[in-house]
């Protein structure tokens, strides 16, 4: 298959079930791969398609009926391109009409002889050529070719545009071409990145945050739920490696603050700083999201606001302080349950086994967090032993709801004031297990659901991490614009990543082809069109590329003997 060389040609299709293409005879059907980026040269339109489904047609029942054998490759040739013949599905994703084909094509001034005109475009950037929603289809027998890196380019853009903010986030299944994602609409509105477990939704998600690093796109809250995003984890393979982590990339723009100081300081983590939260900043919206992992009834949920009413934000405190005449009292006072409420202290009393939680804290810690993201730092909470679901679930919504409350303030103010030293920095937060936040049954008692469905309106996004998207709640799903999904393989997860996206039928299949490792189906509103890639390596050349230079780790001899040689020259 040579490129420039048609692959085949458009038979029948509809603008709504797609194109099929028939192969010509020297093209192996064997070459064409679901989810490949093929384009179609219509009389007017240039369609930029994928590949969606791979046949094989025959054009006589007698041939399958008498097949040739297997050592007669004399017939098979024969019969090669006329009685039997490849087929492949096209879904049209975006089209290109221009205006007038006299400057918009020519190049050097020449028009290619043998050409409509449209083969030989050469966009100089990638706002020179407007992209549309495809509304029409392309005649009978136009030609299909394989896509180039123009057209790669043309669509995708590239990593150095001036005129966006683009991050390689891979290539093609068949080509050395970088497919970019623009960070500013990634970061207008939520994201997702799914695939079931082992096929790298970390360091997909590294990849992400590196790019909105780098990029300065926007601030990042990560809650690093298995310490992989802070400093070094292990790298998934046979042999043990590890990857940095992006403290380790970015040391000047990152800081690191842990749930679980002893865990942080085993693994040498550097300058993280400790993070507490005590018992008056939870409130009972954070105790109904984790009912379950308390195993709390909704009797006790009822109590704990007659108690919250009752004693404000020093409710958990007052409740474990309480005695058996203590609660009968309040009980015969405030008319609740003693035997709900008795259950519910009961059951609060493992909050006393969480590292991090406090009676009282001296200072607001999360005050701390804010003045970080205030002054343009990301930051990564670890969690260390502290990873179970009842300690991840509290302390992330507690943490989320008081900083998204703090950012609606400062959006109120910037709305008021069109001050631009007011406007806050666009902020993202990461979550892994999202379907435990986000599910239909206590999505409406997070924060989460609600910044998910406000969509930037104060400057607030989300990143989910999950492999499960069919336990997200369909309404928060739908509000997702950006999708980075690697193999999943139950039916409701798949049916899930489509969500509010149409003609996701057709690329169902498309998903369902993906490799276990190191590939991923993007769709939604960073980038112009679905496309699969193969994703960017984390690895040595990864960080050379995109780390800041002024940070090199060496071993720990090295910066001995530097300190000792500097301590000889200043004659110490």
């Amino acid at each position: 298959m040579n490129l420039g060389q048609p692959l085949g040609s458009v038979t029948q299709g509809s603008l709504s079930e797609g194109l099929e293409v028939r192969l010509h005879p020297d093209v192996l059907v064997e070459d064409m791969r679901v989810g490949k980026f093929l384009v179609v040269e219509g009389m007017k339109s240039r369609f930029f398609c994928m590949l969606t489904d791979v046949c094989l047609g025959t054009s006589s029942q007698r041939i399958v009926a008498n097949p040739p054998l297997p050592s007669d490759d004399f017939m098979r040739e024969v019969l090669a391109g006329s009685g039997t013949y490849g087929t492949i599905d096209l879904t049209p994703m975006l089209m290109f009409t221009p205006e007038s084909e006299e400057p918009s094509f020519k190049k050097n001034g020449t028009q290619p002889n043998g050409t409509n005109g449209l083969a030989s475009f050469q966009p100089q950037s990638s706002s020179n050529m407007e992209l549309l929603p495809v509304k029409t289809i392309p005649s009978h027998f136009s030609q299909v070719y394989d896509a180039s890196e123009r057209d790669f380019r043309a669509v995708f853009g590239w990593e150095d545009d001036p005129q966006k903010r683009n991050f390689a986030i891979g290539q093609p299944l068949d080509m050395d071409v970088p497919i970019c994602i623009d960070l500013d609409r990634f970061v207008e509105r939520s994201n997702g990145v799914f695939g079931k477990s082992g096929t790298g939704k970390s360091f997909l998600t590294r990849l992400l945050l590196s790019g909105i690093i780098r990029k300065q796109a926007a601030v990042n809250l990560i809650f690093d739920m298995h310490s992989e995003y802070g400093w070094e984890a292990v790298s998934e393979g046979k042999q043990f490696s590890t990857v940095k982590g992006l403290r380790q990339l970015f040391p000047g723009k990152v800081q690191v603050y842990t749930l679980d100081p002893a865990s942080t300081k085993r693994r040498g983590v550097r300058d993280a700083q400790d993070l507490y939260l005590s018992y008056d900043q939870i409130e009972v919206e954070d105790i109904m999201l984790v009912r379950n992992e308390l195993n709390l009834s909704e009797a006790s949920l009822e109590n704990a606001t007659i108690l919250r009413n009752e004693f404000g934000k020093s409710w958990i405190t007052q409740l474990l302080a309480m005695g058996n005449e203590e609660i009968e009292m309040f009980c015969q006072e405030k008319r609740g349950n003693k035997s709900s409420i008795m259950a519910l202290q009961r059951k609060l009393l493992r909050l006393e086994d969480l590292k991090y939680m406090r009676t009282s804290c001296p200072h607001n810690y999360i005050d701390k967090i804010l003045a970080s993201l205030d002054a343009g730092k990301h930051v990564v909470i670890e969690f260390g032993s502290q990873s179970n679901m009842l300690s991840y679930m509290l302390a992330t919504n507690t943490i989320s709801r008081r900083i998204h409350h703090s950012y609606v303030h400062k959006a109120e103010k910037f709305l008021q004031s069109k001050n631009p030293c007011d406007r806050p920095h666009p902020l993202v937060i990461t979550i892994e297990e999202a379907h435990r936040f986000l599910d239909p049954a206590t999505v409406k008692q997070t924060i989460f659901g609600i910044i998910a469905r406000e969509m930037r309106k104060y400057f607030v996004t989300l990143l989910v991490v999950d492999q499960r998207p069919s336990g997200i709640d369909n309404e928060v799903m739908s509000q997702i614009g950006t999708r980075i999904t690697a193999l999943l393989n139950d039916e409701k997860d798949i049916e899930a990543i489509f969500t509010g996206v149409s003609g996701g039928q057709a690329l169902r299949s498309v998903l369902a082809k993906l490799d276990s490792k190191q590939q991923a189906l993007i769709l939604g509103h960073a980038v112009p069109m679905p496309v699969v890639v193969r994703t960017r390596p984390y690895d040595q050349t990864f960080y050379a590329e995109i780390g800041d230079v002024a940070w090199e780790e060496k071993p720990d001899e090295e910066v001995f003997a530097a300190a000792q040689l500097a301590q000889a020259d200043l004659g110490f």
